[in-house]
């Protein structure tokens, strides 16, 4: 099914096509001191003040001084509309990457709490064992739906678990499951507040975030934003010696009041970004800082069982409609030993069910 989405607001900018132009803000002044003039003659003509042969033409009620007074002012109001569009220190370029906003961006929402119900129930039947996270969102999802909000939300959250065992794969399976998009940060392997964020002048590369830019890509004010290992997140310094963390920058972001007015470093211009979600990935609270953790649900997971994997396995097998024998074949390798004394994980499954496709789909040789 499409889900019900609403459009908000989502900036307070102003448009280059949405000021009128000056010819038609002069023509309007021009017609509105010539219907005034008009009326206040015809009242004069049926009071006798003016008499018939003292009656002037549309044209010439407004004489050439008017004329020229009306533009002057037209020009001022013009020029005073295109300094307030909240764009007017942004290049051409960067103002025509700002279009996608015009007219506001739409956020997915909940119903009904028996939609948000079926969401859940359909991401528990696919990662049982993330049973705590599901159930954090569903509880968001009827919250949203109870209050009619115009999109969803829920509490930020951090999956603290051991390495594989579905963490951010699961974020994904809920992006799917509510039909937004989705953007992944990887904490380890790039400058992860610039990543997110982005940067303005002073630093060495100035550009815009993964935030804004899935925001702009897909039109959509309400993206789920995942962010792995965000405990390893190094900070990083501008040329001025300024230092700023991932926490940091995400602290204003968390928060939904503060979040509504957030201002996206790169542009400079204050977006609202309080409709999206947050589902962050950690392999231990080492590393997150006490204000971070007090804006967020954190979750701490255990390792998967060999029957977790199992099942998880013959259950992604039927998603992606393995054959039968493909099946069976990845239901006997944990009825044996083979793997006995090698750690399982959510990624290793991943990989055989990748091959088993892969064979599967293999032509045929004769």
């Amino acid at each position: 099914m499409t889900r019900s989405t609403t459009t908000i607001p989502f900036h307070d900018l102003t448009f280059v096509d949405d000021i009128p132009k000056l010819r038609d803000v002069d023509a309007r002044l021009q017609k509105f001191l010539r219907t005034i003039r008009r009326q206040k003659q015809d009242e004069g003509h049926a009071a006798g003040k003016i008499s018939e042969d003292d009656l002037v033409s549309s044209y010439e009620l407004i004489m050439d001084s008017d004329r020229a007074r009306i533009k002057r002012r037209a020009m001022r109001y013009v020029e005073r509309l295109s300094s307030s569009t909240g764009m007017s220190h942004l290049s051409e370029e960067n103002r025509a990457k700002l279009t996608p906003l015009r007219g506001g961006l739409p956020v997915t929402r909940v119903t009904s709490e028996h939609e948000a119900d079926e969401i859940a129930a359909a991401l528990h039947a696919e990662m049982p064992w993330m049973a705590p996270a599901t159930e954090a969102v569903w509880h968001g999802l009827r919250a949203s739906a109870r209050e009619d909000l115009p999109g969803v939300r829920f509490t930020p959250l951090v999956l603290n678990g051991p390495p594989g065992i579905g963490k951010s794969f699961w974020a994904r399976r809920l992006a799917h499951h509510l039909e937004v998009p989705a953007t992944k940060i990887d904490a380890t392997g790039e400058p992860a507040s610039f990543a997110l964020t982005g940067s303005q002048r002073g630093w060495g590369s100035a550009h815009a975030g993964k935030l804004v830019n899935t925001v702009l890509n897909s039109r959509h004010g309400g993206p789920l934003v995942i962010i792995d290992e965000i405990e390893k997140a190094d900070e990083v310094q501008s040329n001025k010696g300024t230092r700023h963390t991932l926490t940091d920058a995400l602290l204003p972001l968390l928060e939904r009041m503060t979040a509504a007015t957030w201002e996206c470093p790169f542009f400079q211009v204050k977006m609202d970004m309080s409709w999206v979600n947050w589902v962050m990935t950690a392999n231990s609270r080492q590393g997150l800082p006490e204000p971070f953790q007090s804006r967020c649900v954190v979750l701490d997971l255990p390792d998967l069982t060999t029957g977790q994997l199992r099942d998880f396995a013959m259950n992604e097998a039927a998603r992606r409609g393995l054959p039968e024998p493909a099946t069976d074949a990845l239901a006997a390798i944990f009825e044996t030993d083979a793997l006995s004394n090698r750690r399982l994980s959510l990624r290793t499954v991943a990989r055989m069910l990748d091959r088993a496709e892969a064979l599967a789909k293999h032509p045929v040789l004769h």
